[in-house]
């Protein structure tokens, strides 16, 4: 991904809107919630669509309108027409710790000429399958590697990784144990 800069945006962010959204949310943290709803239904098979029509922000609703459609490998029983829930999980870590790479960048003043994350992991189908108890049925680790090349020096690069780090919703969200509930509604 290559960026220039234009107008006040530094690699097409505007730091200095993120320095107001800041300074209101210093001031009322309560302009800072932000509730996020997505409702996804089967589509067949191992199709489903997720929708996204809006989300919250400091009590304020913004509309949206996004489809996610998710599907298995033929492998797995799908038609593999579409990335599968792993996948799709993977990529919202890394598009999450994009968008903080991006914006500290931006507000160190460093031009980034390109930015790629890749992220592995493994999961044994047997705990998914529910063929062994012992096995859990999904990924014991992830890890990531972040390609940052720009006129930062090492110092700011790796200040940046470590706002990263502390400060990325989904890798927190993935990283740390965080509370799950859930309803049943039958009919």
């Amino acid at each position: 991904m290559t960026t220039t800069q234009t107008d006040s945006k530094l690699n097409g962010f505007d730091a200095e809107a993120l320095k107001a959204t800041m300074a209101a949310v210093s001031a009322d943290p309560a302009q800072g919630v932000a509730g996020f709803r997505v409702t996804t239904a089967w589509k067949g098979g191992t199709r489903s669509d997720s929708r996204v029509k809006g989300f919250t922000l400091g009590g304020r609703q913004i509309a949206k309108d996004f489809t996610i459609r998710a599907d298995e490998p033929e492998e797995l029983l799908g038609g593999n027409a579409h990335a599968n829930p792993q996948e799709l999980l993977i990529a919202a870590l890394n598009a999450c710790m994009l968008v903080g790479y991006v914006a500290g960048a931006s507000m160190e003043g460093v031009r980034l000429d390109s930015l790629e994350i890749e992220t592995r992991g493994e999961l044994d189908l047997r705990g998914f399958l529910g063929l062994d108890p012992a096995v859990k049925p999904g990924c014991d680790s992830l890890h990531y590697s972040v390609r940052i090349r720009g006129d930062g020096t090492p110092e700011q690069f790796r200040k940046i990784h470590e706002s990263v780090i502390a400060h990325s919703p989904n890798r927190f969200n993935i990283a740390q144990p965080i509370r799950l509930t859930s309803d049943l509604v039958v009919g």
